[in-house]
């Protein structure tokens, strides 16, 4: 089996639900390495863009079943053009492979659809029945489940804010799918013979409107309900600019979910049902479940991507990181770089601007943190639980990867990545990235207050590692 699009939200749980049923996965990203980072046993990893046809062939060779999981929605304005592309490629290169059936999951449609969103969903459905390839198409609205885009809008939302002034989509009414039920859905449906072509609706078993969803997920998670107050002269577009500044949710993709709103979503499953017969979770149940899959780490993502350790195992801290970087190519061998990666901290201090870490250290002591401390268990040497100043080590992959947990008082949590990348004919890409977990409308603003000044740091920081492990190795430790 192939899961197109594998390194997404519903991919990222599909694949290990495949492989823990037997199943040989193919599963296939434009970038190979946010794969490998899943940590997928069994797997085969392939890297492949669907809009760059050539990468399709080898991809999609000798399967018989193909999952598409792919949306435009983070490219911005012109996804809609892009998606239709990348399926006709899909349809096309599928039907030349050989592929006999495509599985690709859709969305409800309301009879008045205007969101681009939502008519770029069911055109892609189209597009890919035009081609010769048979093609399941299962359609949900709400997925409620850690990292679904729409239910960590939600989340961020409630939250964080006392008070809402909303517009009347908070009216609008959806039956909200379990993410656990529409995964059970995607598996089974391909092997039942009588669902070859067919298009199917699916649902939870409660139809709820927006307010209700919001006040139940704040009460669940032990908060007081906002005050929500729809006003009719607020639209889904006003309300989509200040989104930036309540959710960590990719803007282009919370605007797009934010312009389907305003429908009344209806799920005519009963054939689903029927043919995949599952006890349904309520609205209640697929919360408690997020909540408990959390807490009990089982969320199947990358850290950054919200696991709960690098939360603080805190609810409120947003599950979708903000993130900031930089990167240098050096001639230098990955050896040499990782010596000085590992170096960093202590005594060595930290290669570039080091008088922006000594103020943020102070800063962070004054208001009652450890920030100010010099702290390394060995010069050179690095093991899993290490401090380094008021970082923690939390991540080492020899020579290519050193992750750093953030340890100072601010609203939200964070970490620091440096990533090794092996160039061809010789030397090293160095990338320093800081992934930013806020704590609501507050984290947010430090965050976006602090952003330009990470662009700098992080540029300076890689140069500053290269020209060190260019330099003689005596040098490059101190």
């Amino acid at each position: 089996m192939l899961v197109f699009g594998a390194s997404g939200y519903v991919g990222t749980h599909l694949v290990p639900r495949l492989l823990a049923s037997g199943a040989s996965v193919r599963a296939v990203s434009r970038v190979r390495r946010v794969l490998e980072a899943r940590g997928w046993t069994g797997a085969d990893l392939v890297e492949a863009d669907a809009l760059v046809p050539a990468t399709l062939p080898a991809a999609l060779a000798g399967i018989e079943t193909a999952y598409y999981l792919v949306h435009s929605m983070a490219a911005g304005r012109d996804f809609g053009r892009l998606d239709v592309a990348a399926a006709q490629n899909f349809a096309a290169a599928a039907a030349t492979a050989g592929v006999k059936r495509i599985v690709y999951l859709g969305g409800l449609v309301p009879d008045d659809a205007e969101s681009e969103h939502i008519r770029s969903r069911a055109e892609t459905g189209e597009v890919l029945r035009r081609g010769t390839v048979p093609v399941i198409e299962v359609r949900a609205g709400i997925i409620v489940g850690p990292g679904s885009a729409a239910f960590e809008v939600m989340r961020d939302l409630v939250l964080h804010l006392p008070v809402m002034i909303t517009p009347r989509w908070v009216q609008a009414k959806s039956p909200p799918i379990a993410l656990e039920n529409l995964l059970e859905y995607l598996v089974r449906l391909p092997t039942i013979p009588e669902a070859e072509g067919r298009t199917f609706d699916t649902g939870g078993p409660d139809v709820l409107d927006y307010r209700h969803m919001m006040r139940r997920l704040a009460e669940l998670a032990g908060r007081r309900p906002p005050i929500i107050v729809p006003v009719p002269v607020l639209t889904p577009q006003l309300s989509s600019y200040w989104l930036r500044f309540v959710t960590s949710v990719p803007t282009p993709i919370a605007r797009a979910l934010i312009g389907g709103l305003p429908h009344d979503f209806h799920a005519d499953d009963a054939e689903a049902r029927r043919l995949v017969p599952q006890r349904l979770l309520s609205f209640d149940e697929a919360v408690l479940a997020v909540f408990d899959a959390e807490r009990r780490h089982e969320v199947l993502v990358r850290w950054t991507e919200g696991a709960f350790p690098m939360r603080d195992y805190r609810l409120e801290h947003a599950y979708y990181a903000m993130r900031a970087g930089g990167s240098t190519d050096t001639a230098a061998s990955t050896e040499a770089v990782w010596r000085v990666v590992t170096a960093i901290g202590g005594q060595n201090r930290w290669y570039a601007l080091d008088w922006l870490w000594t103020m943020r250290g102070w800063l962070d002591w004054l208001v009652g943190g450890t920030g100010h401390r010099r702290e390394r268990r060995h010069p050179e040497q690095l093991r899993i639980g290490d401090r380094i100043d008021s970082w923690r080590v939390v991540g080492i992959e020899p020579m290519r990867r050193l992750t750093l947990k953030f340890g100072m008082k601010a609203p939200g949590a964070g970490a620091l990545e440096f990533e090794l990348e092996p160039r061809e004919g010789g030397g090293t890409r160095i990338t320093a990235t800081a992934y930013w977990h806020p704590a609501g409308v507050w984290g947010l603003a430090y965050w976006h207050a602090l952003y330009p000044a990470h662009q700098v740091i992080f540029s300076r920081l890689t140069r500053a590692i290269a020209a060190r492990a260019e330099s003689p190795p005596a040098q490059a430790g101190g």
